[in-house]
Formats: structure tokens, C-alpha cells, sequence
């Protein structure tokens, strides 16, 4: 059980009642009593007492022995729908209560328990405040599904994700929904995503071949006619129009990180198609010409050394993010340099990306080192190597290293879970970009709000493997009553909070399928690597 906020209200009403001011009654002529300590099975209560069993002891204490009578309306446990019938014990002549409910309660679900002032004393003096505790019920830690083998189970979350790619499609264009439920809004980087999960369908004949390539016929054919900016795409389209949905005011422009997720996507799918085969051909040729008309290069916003994020037609470099530093962005910077007809020159790279060498850090986190950057959001070390192999090195950093101990970094801070939330174990960890209770935040080690992403254990597969399988078990097995659906896992929970999404987020989705197979057979990575533009682009940036 974990207390995630202590009640500041409560313990302000028991300094005050309990104080003696020079204009307080005289001794003995209080018109209230307080209440003075409230715990639940053995711990201190607050506003909210997480991971509560489900049947809690919870002791309330008071500065005067109570009238029993009035202990059934003024204590009450609340659920969604009805009071729930209590036992009550008193001690300490009656100055102390114990509450239980009478039956036992549901697991991770939601009361709240109240305590109000139509409780009176035995010399008929009123409770002098109103307290209230939200109680969040503990998970149920039996098996929900038959035990089956770990391939069996891979196989199981691959395909069952891929359906958000296949079966929820955007229908005009094939591009994948921003999220589910989104409308026509599509997402250029998360169809990137979908795009290499067709690739894992038509390999692990979830569909066919034929069936696939019919698919990213429809993907290239919309995107040869959609907005495009200098070559770049939008973060989001409409998937019916194709014209640009602003992701926010001066952002309805060219997004050229977005647009690199998703030519990450066509050239991995390029190399698996048949030249021998006419539509697969034609396909092939198309997916080029996209490739080659991106211009990166102007991005460099008036040939700095470095590349730009956003440009609107609008309101031109506005938005003003330079790619600088370490985040997600490595393979914007890798496709730059790949690229025939607007290529950047490693001097890019060299100050842009690696500011120069500034990049480097190499600081330790649980025993583990990192060479750059600090813990982060598991997205960063993700959306880059869905095709790009890790397995390199360039002047700053051992990729590999980078990734694999950034993943181990974040799950040693979930086991050891510093904030002590509800859940948090060797085999329930991960923290990345996702929904939360209250919207939308990038979770790490750093901005640690008690929400698990299924997504950053899933897609860490390669980088952790044994790590991932205990958070595969442990999130199929134990939660996956609340957290299984029809497209895989929901995208988060907050056990501390008793929350579950019923969110699917296309850039949350998609690594899962293709990383697990990265681990599996390293199908991704050896096909984006057999691009020659990627080729080029390692002996460019003297990747070794």
C-alpha cells in the first residue's frame, strides 16, 4: 500500500484543534472534538491510500470518546454505485473506531472513504471538520490466461498489435490513426511504424503477401499527393484529404523528424519488396523518388549546421527547434546524409547532432554508464533503431552500449522505485511517452508519475531480454484482465492511481511489433541496413 499524498488538511485540522490560542474557549467549553490520528492497515491515511487491500483495517482516533449512534452515517466507505455495509469496533473508551467492510472489497477499483461532521461525541459535540480519503484497491496477482509458451507469447503480442495497423487503418489512405478513435487524423511517423509491421505481418503471414503489398500500394499512393513541405510531411494528415492537420498553431508545416520515422518505414519495406515482381517494382521506384524528394538540406534553415525541425508556410522557422544534441532525433541526421539529391555533409552531423562533442556525458546511473545524455524517456533510444541496427559506433558514443544501458538505467530505477508507487517491480517497469490520468506527458526517471507504458519493456526486447519477458508475463498474465484488448496492450496504467488507458497510440504500438522482432530475428534491422543509402550514409558519418 503505498500513501501517495499526505492529507495537509488533515494535519492543519488537528494542529489547530489541538492548539490553544489566547481567544480559544477556556478548557472543558470546546464546542468540537478532532480527529487526531486516522491509519489504514497499519499505515498513516492521507488523501489517497493506494494498493489497499481489500479488506482494510482503517483505525480512527479522536480527542473524545464518541457516540456510537451516530458512527453509521457519519463513517461510511463509498463505491461508485452504493454505501457499503461496515463493522465497527471501539477501544480506548471509545475514543478510538475500528472500520471494516463487511465484504471484501474489488480489486483496483475505487472508493472513498469519508468521515463527516454529523459525528457527535458522548457530551454531543460535533466533529470539527469533514475528512476524506480516495482508496484504490490492490491488483489482483492470480494468473487471467492459460499459461503458454514464451514464443507462443511473442508471437501472440506481435499479431494482436499488428491488428491496430491492419484492422484499424485509416480506410482512404492506409496510414495509421494518430491514435484510435482519431478520426482522419493519421500521423506520419506512427504510419512509419505501421508500415514496418506490415512488413512483420506479411513475414509472419498474419496476411499475405499480396495482401501487404496492396496495403503499402495505398500508403504510397496518398502520399505522393499529400501536403508536402520542401519535400517533409506533417506530424499529422488528413488521412481522407490529405492536406495538413496542425499539430499546434505554427506547427501545420513540414515536421522533418516525423517525416524520418516514416522514410525509415519505406526504405525498410523497399528492401523487402520483389523487384522481379511488377507491382512490387513499381513500388519500389516510388518509394525512392518519396525519398529523394525530401529535402533535407533545406532544412539546415539558410545552411547552418544543423538541421531544423518545423517549417510552416506560414509562419517559416518560427517554431524554432534546432535537431541539437541527443534525443530521439538520430536518424533524421542519418537520413539526412543518406540521401542522393539533398544530402548534408558530416560537418552537419559533427555540430548539429553532436554539438561539437558537447554531446557526450558519460555519467553512471545504477551502476550502469551512460554516454549520453541522462536517463530518458525510452522512446529516445526506440524510434531511431526500429530499422537502424545499434550495433555501431560513431565520435561520441557505442551505440549499443547507449541503448542497452539507457533500458537497464530505467528499469533498475522501476525496481528499486524510489517514489514508492503501487506496482513498480523487477518485472513491472518502463517509462516512456504515453497517455497518463490526467493527459499526456514524456515519463522517465526524471518525470517518474507513477505510469507504467507497456510499449518501453515490450520494445526494449532487444536491448533487455530477459527484463522484457518478466514485463511481458507480468502485464499479460497478471493484468491482463484490465490491460489486454483488442489491439494488444492499452497504452499505460497507473496501479497507484487504480487507472487503466483504453487509448492505442500508433507511435506506442509500433515499435512493440517491430522490436520484438528485431529480438527475435533481427528482420528490420538487416533490411533497412541493406539499403544502400544507408550504406552511404555510414561510410558519410564514419560509422564503425
Amino acid at each position: 500500500m503505498n500513501v501517495k499524498a499526505v492529507s495537509f488538511g488533515l494535519i492543519f485540522f488537528v494542529m489547530t484543534m489541538a492548539s490553544c490560542k489566547k481567544d480559544d474557549p477556556a478548557p472543558g467549553s470546546e464546542t468540537s472534538f478532532t480527529l487526531t490520528s486516522i491509519q489504514s492497515d497499519d499505515r498513516p491515511v492521507g488523501s489517497t491510500i493506494s494498493g489497499a487491500s481489500l479488506t482494510p483495517e482503517i483505525v480512527a482516533s479522536f480527542s473524545a470518546p464518541i457516540d456510537r449512534t451516530t458512527v453509521p452515517t457519519a463513517i461510511v466507505l463509498v463505491s461508485p454505485t452504493e454505501n457499503l455495509t461496515l463493522t465497527y469496533t471501539f477501544s480506548h473508551g471509545d475514543s478510538t473506531v475500528t472500520i471494516k467492510p463487511s465484504t471484501a472489497l474489488e480489486y483496483l477499483s475505487k472508493y472513498n472513504f469519508q468521515i463527516s461532521t454529523a459525528l457527535t461525541s458522548v457530551d454531543k459535540k460535533a466533529l470539527g471538520g469533514n475528512f476524506d480519503s480516495k482508496v484504490i484497491t490492490t491488483f489482483d496477482p492470480a494468473d487471467k490466461f492459460p499459461v503458454i509458451s514464451d514464443e507462443e507469447l511473442l508471437t501472440l503480442t506481435q499479431k494482436q498489435t499488428f491488428k491496430y495497423f491492419w484492422d484499424m487503418a485509416e480506410p482512404t489512405s492506409g496510414m495509421a490513426l494518430e491514435r484510435k478513435g482519431s478520426g482522419p487524423t493519421v500521423t506520419s511517423g506512427g504510419s512509419g511504424f505501421g508500415i514496418m509491421a506490415i512488413v512483420v505481418g506479411m513475414d509472419r503471414n498474419f496476411i499475405t503477401r499480396t495482401e501487404g503489398v496492396e496495403r503499402l500500394n495505398k500508403i504510397v499512393t496518398f502520399l505522393e499527393t499529400a501536403d508536402r513541405f520542401h519535400g517533409a510531411w506533417s506530424h499529422w494528415i488528413n488521412g481522407t484529404t490529405g492536406k495538413v492537420i496542425p499539430f499546434s498553431t505554427k506547427d501545420n508545416g513540414g515536421d522533418l523528424v516525423e517525416t524520418s520515422f516514416l522514410m525509415q518505414g519505406l526504405l525498410t519495406s523497399r528492401q523487402y519488396l520483389q523487384p522481379t515482381d511488377t507491382v512490387g517494382n513499381n513500388l519500389i521506384r516510388r518509394m525512392t523518388k518519396l525519398y529523394e524528394g525530401v529535402e533535407w538540406d533545406w532544412y539546415r534553415k539558410d545552411g547552418q549546421e544543423v538541421l531544423y525541425w518545423h517549417w510552416s508556410p506560414n509562419y517559416n522557422w518560427d517554431m524554432n527547434f534546432a535537431l541539437s544534441g541527443y534525443f530521439e532525433e538520430q536518424i533524421t541526421y542519418i537520413l539526412a546524409a543518406a540521401s542522393p539529391t539533398h544530402g548534408i555533409p558530416k560537418s552537419v552531423y559533427t555540430n548539429g547532432y553532436g554539438r561539437n562533442g558537447a554531446i557526450k556525458t558519460g555519467q553512471k546511473y545504477y551502476g550502469y554508464t551512460l554516454p549520453l545524455g541522462t536517463p530518458s524517456p525510452l522512446f529516445w533510444v526506440q524510434y531511431s533503431y526500429l530499422g537502424m541496427d545499434p550495433h555501431f559506433k560513431d565520435d561520441y558514443a557505442d551505440y549499443w552500449e547507449q541503448n542497452v544501458n539507457a533500458t537497464l538505467i530505467n528499469h533498475a530505477y522501476c525496481a528499486a522505485n524510489p517514489k514508492n508507487y503501487v506496482g513498480y517491480s523487477d518485472a513491472c517497469w518502463g517509462l516512456t511517452a504515453s497517455d497518463n490520468p490526467t493527459g499526456y506527458d514524456a515519463h522517465s526517471p526524471s518525470n517518474d508519475q507513477g505510469v507504467i507504458t507497456p510499449t518501453a519493456a515490450l520494445s526494449s526486447f532487444p536491448y533487455a531480454p530477459e527484463e522484457s519477458m518478466k514485463a511481458l508475463k507480468f502485464f499479460y498474465y497478471t493484468l491482463g484482465d484490465k490491460l489486454w484488448g483488442p489491439y494488444g496492450f492499452y497504452d499505460a496504467f497507473d496501479l497507484s492511481d487504480g487507472w487503466v488507458a483504453n487509448s492505442y497510440l500508433a507511435i506506442d504500438q509500433g515499435p512493440i511489433v517491430v522490436m520484438i522482432e528485431n529480438y527475435r530475428t533481427g528482420l528490420l534491422w538487416n533490411l533497412f541496413m541493406s539499403a544502400p543509402e544507408v550504406q552511404a550514409a555510414k561510410t558519410k558519418l564514419e560509422f564503425n
